[in-house]
């Protein structure tokens, strides 16, 4: 087997750009257990403790990662597995924008390896307040199982946004997308 680099999984993944999603959840390849790579908690990612500082890599990596039962990230192709050490969540939101107003306004988010998609049933926001410190942790669905931190300048929008409403008799601050109310409490 030859050694697995940045530059060797790259060229793997590159034969799937350009296509939807990989289907990673239906391959099986084995697990490589000498490489390390990290996604810290602003979602850099780092191979064998060094940096990845190319954009474009990162963004077709993040295209096949897999979250399994054992309770762990992958990053997976069709000839190898890589388990991934993931400080938060593997994506980070960094960016939003609104159209419309009210109930009926839309909430899209952006993440930093360039996914995009809506604040809906599909991709619902929830808040986890540490216990400890009493700071909330907003994240929101990317896709399938993967969540995305949302990050803290993004999260404060949010809330400068945020509207007081009566929810099934009960009084919550959230935002309104597609017509569903998620609330940042």
């Amino acid at each position: 087997m030859s050694e697995i680099t940045p530059e060797s999984l790259l060229k793997q993944i590159k034969k799937l750009e350009g296509k939807a999603l990989p289907p990673v959840h239906l391959w099986d390849p084995p697990l490589c257990s000498n490489i390390s790579m990290k996604i810290d908690r602003e979602g850099r990612w780092y191979f064998m403790n060094s940096p990845i500082n190319r954009k474009r890599m990162i963004c077709l990596f993040s295209k096949v990662i897999r979250y399994d039962r054992d309770g762990s990230y992958y990053l997976v192709t069709p000839y190898e597995k890589i388990k991934l050490k993931v400080e938060d969540k593997p994506f980070y939101v960094i960016d939003f924008s609104i159209v419309g107003k009210g109930s009926e306004q839309i909430i899209s988010f952006k993440t930093y390896t360039e996914d995009i998609f809506l604040l809906d049933k599909e991709h619902p926001l929830k808040i986890k307040v540490d216990k400890n410190t009493n700071q909330p942790s907003p994240y929101v669905l990317v896709r399938n199982n993967l969540e995305g931190l949302i990050s803290r300048n993004i999260f404060y929008k949010l809330v400068d946004i945020a509207k007081r409403e009566v929810i099934k008799g009960s009084s919550r601050w959230g935002v309104w997308s597609k017509g569903l109310f998620f609330s940042i409490e």
